[in-house]
């Protein structure tokens, strides 16, 4: 928002100047919302997109966590593991079943889901409270045993970052949001070679969003370069 402009010479401003530049500011701070229509501004005055603002749960998480940097193997681990049970499916379903998923995946610590045999496997199929796919629940358990193998190579958090592009998406509505990137498709690639499933490039883009190595909130958005990695 650019100051207003002042007559030079002029002397204080009138109660009526205040008041007609008070009403410009806040016009000024809010003229973009209609012509942005994938943005809602919330009772809090703040502009979310429509998926974070009709649900308290999704708007929780889009608040306080999606687009924040993860840069530990157990972090990206779990969002590695969630992100492939959510292909196909929408994520408010995922992160709803987000606490029974950790319970039965011991809080996703790599080193507990590698030891996972065909009694586990059992368990998980036969529990309502998750979503029962076979291949995505195997998925999870090889993925786990990737992730332990990568130790040796730098790790699972030092592979996904090094994939951070030079510059990050700047859309202005969900049609301009990008589905994959020449680096979500690289890692895949990579990701796939090192024994890891289910990471295909739209599912490894969307974990890149998730954590923070590229940021797609909409400009506009009061978290829109609020992750540090990107001003």
């Amino acid at each position: 928002m650019s100051p207003l402009p002042t007559t030079p010479g002029a002397g204080a401003p009138t109660p009526a100047a205040d008041a007609a530049a008070a009403a410009a500011a806040d016009d000024a701070a809010t003229a973009d919302a209609p012509a942005r229509p994938d943005l809602v501004v919330g009772d809090d005055g703040l502009a979310r997109p429509r998926w974070a603002a009709a649900d308290a749960l999704l708007r929780d998480y889009y608040d306080t966590e999606w687009g924040m940097p993860v840069r530990d193997e157990h972090g990206l681990f779990e969002r590695l593991s969630l992100e492939a049970f959510q292909s196909g499916l929408s994520w408010a379903t995922v992160l709803r079943k987000r606490p029974a998923f950790r319970e039965v995946f011991a809080g996703f610590d790599p080193e507990a889901v590698a030891r996972f045999d065909d009694a586990d496997t059992a368990r998980l199929l036969d529990d309502a409270r998750i979503i029962r796919n076979r291949a995505k629940v195997l998925a999870t358990v090889q993925n786990a045993r990737a992730t332990l193998e990568l130790r040796a190579d730098g790790g699972l958090a030092e592979l996904v970052w090094s994939y951070r592009p030079d510059a990050t998406p700047a859309p202005r509505s969900f049609a301009e949001v990008p589905s994959t990137s020449p680096e979500s498709r690289a890692l895949a690639k990579d990701l796939k070679k090192r024994g890891f499933t289910f990471v295909g490039p739209t599912t490894v883009f969307a974990l890149m969003e998730a954590v923070g190595v590229v940021d797609t909130h909409l400009v506009g958005s009061h978290r829109r370069g609020t992750s540090g990695v990107w001003a």
